[in-house]
């Protein structure tokens, strides 16, 4: 990391996002978040931040990312907006259609496979609520994604076509989630199934609700469930991209 883009980070307070690099994406410039692993390289993942914004738990999930040994970009869809309450959330998050979403992101891959830092031709995408969508979205169009690992994650527009999808699918679920119910995750890996040929690997934590991985909301944050798909994920990871750790 240069100096000019430790210089761009911003400090956390209200309204504010956490970056550190800029880049050209969708005819914009683009900001995101990006942690190197200790060993100065390693294989590219994309964090897609739920609909809060990149907050600090969306840095920090890059961080332990990088800890892992992965390079690790958490693209800013909202430009540098973070968001107070749920109200805030729905806004903003309905300012930021799928298709313009996924052209971001697409950006965020181009950057990301172009870092010096960055091993491999493929990279992996981690994504959360809405992020978690967005993986599947963004998997489904880009086969520059190997790996994809949806948390609880919102198709807001409905499943996608999985027609060209290359990547191999994890997903992470909770067992007591009103908003992604375990109900619907059937047709999900059906869809997956049969327009693709790959089986996606869908596991539900049934202990756990809607944004079970989230330490930074105590009334939905489940330990246990966040621990163990942690381990998957980093597991997953390793096991389609590789590591330098």
């Amino acid at each position: 990391m240069n100096a000019q883009e430790q210089g761009q980070r911003a400090t956390e307070g209200a309204g504010s996002a956490f970056q550190n690099v800029s880049f050209p994406s969708a005819g914009t410039t683009a900001h995101g978040y990006l942690a190197v692993p200790p060993a100065g390289h390693g294989p590219g993942v994309i964090v897609i931040q739920e609909w809060w914004g990149l907050t600090a738990h969306i840095k920090d999930i890059a961080d332990r990312l990088a800890r892992e040994g992965f390079v690790a970009l958490a693209p800013d869809l909202f430009g540098g907006r973070v968001a107070h309450d749920s109200g805030e959330a729905v806004r903003m998050m309905g300012e930021l259609p799928t298709v313009r979403a996924v052209g971001l992101l697409s950006g965020a891959v181009d950057y990301l496979l172009a870092r010096p830092e960055t091993d491999g031709d493929t990279i992996g995408t981690v994504g959360f609520c809405m992020g978690g969508g967005f993986v599947l979205s963004l998997a489904a169009q880009d086969q520059r994604i190997s790996a994809a690992v949806p948390f609880y994650g919102v198709n807001r527009d409905g499943i996608p076509d999985f027609s060209r999808l290359t990547a191999h699918v994890l997903g992470h679920y909770g067992g007591q989630d009103d908003t992604v119910p375990p109900s619907s995750l059937g047709e999900l890996r059906t869809a997956i199934e049969s327009q693709s040929g790959s089986t996606p690997v869908l596991h539900l934590y049934p202990d756990a609700g809607h944004a079970f991985f989230n330490d930074t909301r105590p009334e939905a944050y489940h330990a246990e469930s966040a621990a163990l798909a942690w381990q998957r994920t980093t597991d997953f990871l390793r096991s389609r991209l590789g590591t330098s750790a």
